[in-house]
């Protein structure tokens, strides 16, 4: 290149530089001579913005589970019971499978023990209801002590023979028999005195047409005994004539106390969901 050229490019860079200005671009190349036509320089690198950029979270990743709540400590008891309890068991099981003289001896040990802890707890336990009369089992329902128990019973009795006679005004007891059956005879006198002490009359049914001393206006079976099924005797059922319900009370021999208990019980509201055999009233006739 000429050096005569020079002033000349020197005058264009500086033309140039103003309009390299006003368009943005970078005006040292053209503006700084000492550089020289020839000088190369990297460019600046750009300003680029630094974005966050959030924690990736991998599906696999399991999510905070919470905390399972400690469990309260047993008590020293409880622990101890336990431990008694699996020991038994244990030895127990061992004795069985395998009786030696040692492994029974060890069970048979390990029992008393527990038998001894559990008279402790028995002797406590009546220590405890003696002093509290709501606590105590033998002043709750039937007495266990005989002169109590003869007190309750004559009490017992006496109310179910009141509920009994005010039964009697509009009940009435079938007792199914046959002439020829010594046991009938022998539970004739128990309805006789039933009859007088409570004040429920007493229908006497022969089932054979036999007589039955003690019930004189006796009726021969009309065909109620095929209609109740009666297959057993003596029988007796309880009757409400204007209803024509008849529910058994029970059949062989019976006591005057048992006749008061069962006929109370069926005659209560607690058992009105009690069996019963519905007839018509020409059979009751």
């Amino acid at each position: 290149m000429n050096r005569a050229h020079l002033p000349l490019l020197w005058a264009l860079a500086a033309l140039a530089a103003p309009a390299a200005h006003a368009q943005g671009t970078n005006p040292r190349y053209w503006s700084d001579t000492w550089r020289g036509w020839h000088f190369y320089e990297d460019p600046e690198p750009e300003a680029t913005a630094q974005r966050e950029v959030p924690p990736r979270i991998s599906p696999s990743t399991p999510k905070s589970q919470p905390q399972p709540q400690p469990q309260p400590a047993k008590l020293p008891e409880i622990v101890e019971f336990e431990r008694l309890q699996k020991a038994v068991e244990q030895t127990r099981t061992i004795a069985i499978m395998r009786p030696t003289e040692a492994n029974v001896r060890r069970y048979m040990e390990l029992e008393a023990k527990v038998v001894a802890r559990a008279s402790t707890f028995a002797d406590m336990a009546q220590r405890v209801a003696w002093a509290t009369p709501e606590l105590d089992p033998t002043l709750q329902g039937r007495p266990v002590n005989a002169k109590a128990l003869e007190v309750f019973e004559q009490q017992q009795m006496a109310q179910r023979s009141e509920s009994i006679g005010a039964l009697g005004r509009d009940h009435v007891l079938f007792f199914f028999f046959r002439g020829d059956c010594p046991y009938c005879h022998a539970f004739a006198p128990t309805l006789e005195a039933f009859q007088a002490r409570h004040g429920i009359k007493v229908v006497a049914i022969s089932v054979d047409g036999g007589p039955m001393p003690g019930f004189p206006d006796a009726r021969r079976d009309n065909g109620i005994a095929t209609t109740l099924k009666v297959t057993q005797v003596p029988a007796v059922y309880l009757a409400q004539p204007f209803t024509g319900k008849i529910t058994p009370i029970g059949f062989g021999v019976l006591s005057e106390a048992q006749l008061l208990e069962r006929i109370t019980i069926v005659s209560s509201q607690v058992a009105e969901a009690a069996p019963s055999v519905p007839t018509s009233q020409a059979v009751l006739r």
